[in-house]
């Protein structure tokens, strides 16, 4: 059961890989792009510094939170390949316990994924987005099953 969590881990790390270059693409190109105050102007009642150009208004959310959830799991990676290369009772708990948060991130993430979509969505860089995290909460929730519950040998 381990090799097959170690490779669900290698996994992991490829989709958060793909997360980080596609969130960060998104957070750039909202930056770059986003609202400009001139020199002498108010900011408007309704501006919020979570409105994200390219989405609807559940975007803003979901970038951060997928990135914040990416940065969880690749800690899960690490404490988890820290638990296989040395199966010790001591480095049981560490690798639980990122393992058990990074996925009550990834669901949080989700849920703003699926308001998302609920939305409409209107950039393909965000539907590969929303796809690689839904993904990546089902792998992550799968590798927390058996980190937690099997690997108790």
């Amino acid at each position: 059961m381990k090799t097959v969590a170690a490779a669900i881990l290698f996994f992991n790390f490829c989709i958060c890989v793909v997360i980080f270059g596609i969130g960060g693409w998104v957070m750039n190109h909202t930056i770059d792009n986003g609202f400009v105050i001139g020199a002498g102007f108010e900011v408007p009642d309704y501006f919020s510094p979570i409105f994200f150009q390219i989405g609807n208004s559940a975007t803003g959310f979901f970038v951060i939170f997928a990135l914040i959830a990416a940065v969880a799991v690749v800690a899960s990676t690490i404490s988890g390949s820290f638990y296989f290369r040395f199966p010790d009772s001591n480095n049981l708990p560490p690798a639980a316990s990122t393992a058990v948060i990074a996925c009550f991130l990834t669901f949080l993430a989700m849920g703003f994924a699926w308001k998302e979509i609920a939305l409409t969505v209107t950039s393909g860089h965000l539907i590969a987005l929303e796809a690689f995290l839904i993904i990546l909460s089902v792998t992550q929730f799968v590798y927390t099953a058996i980190i937690t519950w099997t690997s108790t040998s």
